[in-house]
């Protein structure tokens, strides 16, 4: 992991100098800083309007008792495509525009849970139940192996069952 970072730390920039050169050299140096700037200003719109639409997302599955797994990923996904897109260079800004497609972030998000579930690092879940799922995390049938401990009901005088000083029997596994 930390060859791929080191590359990837000298490949992107001399890969962006290479394509402002290009570009610079087919536009002019005028109207290519006016594109850098322009994809920044959009992409600080679209992440303002996509980050709203997500935290009303995150709101609803809150709301009806689910977590928001997809919705987290979502965000992350944005914030990522956020600073590419402030990021200055013609490379940085393909990458960032593409995390906006709703469908490009559904796949990062399915080959991620694929790749956690292949490393051990995730339980095995379906696509359809899993934390990765589209609808959220979850899943309806999940089944939760577990003991529990009776507690006598208080009685008809607010006792806990005697009037000793003893504390009430502890709530959890034995």
């Amino acid at each position: 992991m930390g060859l791929v970072l080191l590359l990837a730390m000298i490949g992107v920039p001399i890969v962006e100098i290479a394509v402002f050169i290009e570009v610079g050299g087919r536009l002019g140096l005028w109207p290519t800083l006016a594109t850098i700037i322009l994809t920044a200003m959009a992409g600080t719109a679209l992440l303002r309007q996509q980050g709203l639409a997500t935290l009303q997302r995150v709101r609803e599955s809150l709301e009806a008792n689910r977590f928001p797994m997809a919705e987290v990923f979502d965000g992350l996904c944005l914030l990522v495509a956020g600073a590419l897109l402030l990021t200055p260079g013609f490379v940085t800004d393909a990458a960032g525009l593409l995390l906006f497609v709703p469908a490009v972030r559904v796949a990062l998000r399915r080959a991620f849970g694929r790749y956690m579930v292949a490393s051990g690092r995730l339980d095995a879940w379906t696509e359809n139940q899993g934390p990765f799922a589209s609808g959220g995390g979850g899943g309806g049938g999940t089944v939760i192996d577990g003991e529990y401990h009776e507690v006598p009901p208080e009685n008809a005088a607010g006792n806990k069952g005697d009037d000793t000083d003893q504390p009430p029997p502890a709530i959890g596994p034995r």
